[in-house]
């Protein structure tokens, strides 16, 4: 994927949850970037509210931590 990483909202929870998501149903835009990976994984706030879209589950919660985040695996 090739869009830009602008950081995380800045909030009172610093808690942040990391859950696989299924490249089938992502937008085309999005899975014409991601050739034939079958699963990414997704940064999520409390609120659900998606913050970002990585290539694998180390990533995604190295990418919380460099933001002083604290990750939290969800299935």
């Amino acid at each position: 994927m090739t869009t830009p990483f602008e950081g995380f909202p800045e909030g009172k929870s610093r808690i942040v949850y990391v859950r696989p998501v299924p490249v089938g149903d992502l937008p085309d835009e999005v899975r014409a970037q991601l050739g034939d990976q079958g699963v990414i994984y997704s940064v999520n706030a409390i609120d659900g509210q998606r913050l970002a879209l990585v290539a694998d589950r180390a990533l995604a919660f190295n990418l919380a931590r460099a933001h002083d985040f604290a990750p939290m695996s969800v299935h």
